[in-house]
């Protein structure tokens, strides 16, 4: 399993909008992507147009081969993409330990 981090700055007054576009974005791109597993989106604090948008997939290539090199990627980025400030910082990571 991967963990796909993105950090998304989106412009100021956004947000209701954004949320309400990544979670269609979810919902009716990124679920049917090979390999997605779930996805999660935080909201900053301190910071209310910073998001950070988390999806774990099966595999590393099922998030940059896969999912990238699709027709879905196309469909996600003009659901979201006129949101973001700025591009999103986007890295992967493996599990380390897991506690409950």
């Amino acid at each position: 399993m991967i963990l796909e981090l993105a950090d998304i700055r989106i412009h100021p007054g956004r947000q209701a909008a954004f949320e309400e576009a990544v979670r269609r974005g979810i919902d009716t791109v990124i679920r049917r992507a090979t390999g997605f597993v779930d996805a999660a989106v935080h909201r900053g604090i301190e910071s209310p147009e910073r998001f950070v948008l988390q999806i774990r997939w099966q595999t590393l290539e099922n998030h940059t081969v896969d999912f990238r090199g699709s027709d879905l990627f196309a469909e996600w980025r003009a659901i979201v993409g006129p949101f973001f400030a700025a591009p999103p910082s986007v890295e992967h990571f493996a599990l380390a330990h897991a506690s409950a």
